[in-house]
This record gives C-alpha cells, structure tokens and sequence, in this order.
C-alpha cells in the first residue's frame, strides 16, 4: 500500500513586483494551503500600512517589525510538518542576518527573479512603496543590486517571473515541489 505524497508548501522571496503575494495566492489555493504574506501580517498587527510605518516610524523600526513577523512565520511553518504553508516574504526580509541563518536551514526557498522591465507596470513605481518613491527605477535597481545575491544564495530554486503570467508562475513553482 502506497502512502499518498505530501504536499509541500514553500516560502516565496523576490524583491516588489516579483508576484510573490499574487502567486503565493494562487500556489496556496491550488494546492489546498494556507497563505500567509508577512506584509499583511505587519499591517493588520500595527494597523498601519507598511508604508506608513516607514514614513512615521522609519525604515530602522519597520525592519525590526518584520523580522519578528517574518521569524515567527518562518517558525510557525516548520514547527508542523503535516500542516504547510505558503508564505510570501516581503522583499527587505532577507536583509536580516537571523532571517537569512533561518532560510538556510530550509529546502523549500523559491526566488521569484523578475527583471526592472517586467517589476516596473507591475508595481507602478507611485504607489506606496517607501523605498521607491524618489527615483524609483535607479531604488529599484539599487535595491536589486544588493539583493540578487542574497536571494540567489537563500534559495531552492529561482523563477523568472518575466514575460509570464501569475498562473504560469504557479505551475511552474508546483512542479518543482512535486519533483522534490
């Protein structure tokens, strides 16, 4: 008698505009899971918006706010191995040390790349992103230039994002997790 194979769940990273809240939706619907986006997390627990958070409080705050959101996610997700998740990451996470040791530790990391080309109609560039709001295209760039190699490093696997649509994208992160 075969048992039946386990659904894995998988942690989404990737810097704005990658998709990782649009496709860890969809990835979690079709594979019957939780979705936890630590973004919403932080908001709905300060009830403030992120940006907000970083105009009034600062980016030093914020950052430590989400390291605790994203640390307790991380943890709540490993701690029960029969009930996974898919969390999406905001995209500074990965900037904390201790975050960083964590995701190591893991298997199950997808990086969603997408190139300032594809990221740009996506995000909008005037919308709240605190980070992008002067000169956003060079932010973003910037941004990208320091983060690659982090998410690179951190993840199982990267998806290029670029020229494809959410459900494309969730397909293509599904058959990795079958495979593995």
């Amino acid at each position: 008698m075969f048992a039946p194979k386990r659904i894995r769940g998988c942690i989404l990273i990737g810097p704005p505009g990658a998709g990782k809240s649009t496709v860890g939706g969809l990835l979690a619907r079709d594979l019957g899971l939780p979705f936890l986006d630590t973004d919403i997390i932080i908001e709905e627990s300060t009830g403030k918006k992120v940006s907000q958070i970083f105009i009034e409080d600062g980016e030093a705050k914020f950052r430590e706010i989400e390291e605790s959101v994203v640390l307790k996610s991380i943890e709540v997700d490993a701690s029960d191995v029969n009930r996974p998740i898919v969390l999406a990451l905001g995209g500074g996470s990965i900037l904390s040390e201790r975050v960083q040791k964590l995701l190591k530790e893991r298997s199950d990391i997808v990086y969603l790349d997408v190139s300032l080309s594809s990221a740009a109609p996506r995000v909008g560039f005037n919308r709240e992103r605190p980070l992008l709001m002067v000169n956003p295209r060079q932010q973003w760039q910037e941004l990208m230039n320091r983060r690659r190699p982090i998410y690179i490093s951190l993840a199982s696997v990267t998806v290029d994002t670029n020229e494809k649509s959410p459900k494309d994208v969730a397909l293509e992160i599904e058959k990795f997790l079958e495979a593995a």
